[in-house]
């Protein structure tokens, strides 16, 4: 951990520890203890996607001294590529054949967020647990209706959200329940993004379920429903569409039965920085970059003093994630996959889509 400024908070708020190590440190005792038991089943990964993340998830396997073990996509040839590049052994000819397939254990569904649903149906029903990337599907009676088929067959399922599992937002939330700092009393979040202002590729595209609230919405609104108490009940908005009739911006305003309150302000098309601000009656939490944030100031309201927290690392976010999925599905404690927050989150997302009249063609959203 790395502190600036005078103040010097309590030890449990402060001692931040550093999760990259306490996961490196508990994968070499796995390793220890799979060597000493040969009976001791390694969890088989699957992906279904080549793209960014999918190339992040796979690097992030490796720094668990793992490999994936099959790729599939829905361009054959792209996931030969993927799988010569990372030394995966196994390329399914077709989707169907990797949820089929007995011996994947988790698949990670990297696709755009409108193949989501019928997809992760499909893998649940033969038996696989799901780490899905945000957002997980497109409304809450598609999210509803795969949270309880999960249920039903004892599988596990999350979403693959970056500020569930990042070592700061563990430690920060500890400080706010702790209420050093008071009551969270409002929180102001910005995203703007600067795509390009092609109608066609997947930020604005309909067809892709593009728009501003899936995309970067859903990082905003987490960090919103993870520091408040109780989920917002309260929720007003604006928005502009894009030429494609998306979301290009929105602002969004929310509030509980607690009186905490809650600002957001997205945009695809005019930069903003990606900033969090949890203010509470004591002091306030500022964070940048808050996607994969490592860390965070603290300026307290009483002395004006400023202390700056840092855990973990931007470039594990991926590993984070992955190392608690493996967590949860061996000791079946879903705890850190915070998929009540999901849910509350995506309740809020298809609230506002139903306001504004934003209906993706052929999502039955009812």
């Amino acid at each position: 951990m790395e502190i600036s400024g005078e103040r010097n908070l309590a030890s449990s708020q402060t001692q931040c520890y550093d999760d990259y190590n306490k996961y490196k440190s508990n994968q070499e005792a796995r390793k220890m203890a799979n060597k000493e038991n040969k009976n001791v089943k390694e969890l088989n990964w699957a992906v279904l996607g080549t793209g960014v993340i999918a190339n992040e998830m796979a690097q992030a396997l490796q720094k668990m001294g793992k490999s994936l073990y099959a790729v599939g996509n829905r361009t054959h040839q792209k996931a030969v590529e993927f799988a010569a590049k990372y030394g995966i052994s196994k390329v399914y000819d077709c989707i169907d054949d990797m949820f089929e397939d007995e011996n994947t254990d988790i698949i990670y569904i990297t696709s755009p967020h409108n193949t989501h649903y019928a997809f992760m149906k499909k893998a649940l029903e033969h038996g696989k647990h799901l780490f899905v990337e945000k957002s997980i599907t497109l409304n809450s009676r598609e999210l509803n209706e795969v949270i309880d088929l999960a249920n039903e067959k004892q599988l596990i399922l999350a979403e693959a959200m970056t500020i569930w599992h990042m070592p700061v937002y563990k430690k920060l939330w500890e400080l706010v329940r702790s209420n050093e700092l008071g009551k969270v009393q409002m929180i102001t979040m910005n995203f703007g993004s600067f795509k390009e202002y092609d109608m066609n590729n997947r930020f604005f595209n309909m067809n892709l379920a593009g728009g501003a609230l899936l995309d970067i919405g859903v990082y905003a609104l987490s960090i919103v429903r993870s520091f408040m108490a109780e989920t917002p009940d309260e929720i007003l908005s604006q928005w502009r569409t894009s030429p494609t009739g998306s979301d290009e911006q929105a602002t969004i305003l929310l509030k509980n039965s607690q009186g905490q309150m809650a600002t957001v302000a997205l945009s695809m098309h005019s930069k903003q920085p990606k900033r969090a601000m949890i203010s509470c009656e004591k002091g306030y939490i500022e964070i940048m970059e808050y996607p994969r944030a490592q860390k965070a100031t603290i300026m307290d309201a009483e002395t004006g003093e400023k202390t700056e927290i840092e855990c973990g690392s931007t470039a594990d976010a991926l590993y984070y994630e992955m190392m608690d999925m493996e967590a949860a599905v061996k000791t079946k404690d879903v705890s850190a996959m915070q998929l009540t927050y999901t849910k509350d989150v995506m309740d809020i997302m298809t609230k506002l889509r139903k306001d504004w009249g934003m209906k993706y063609p052929n999502e039955n959203w009812d």
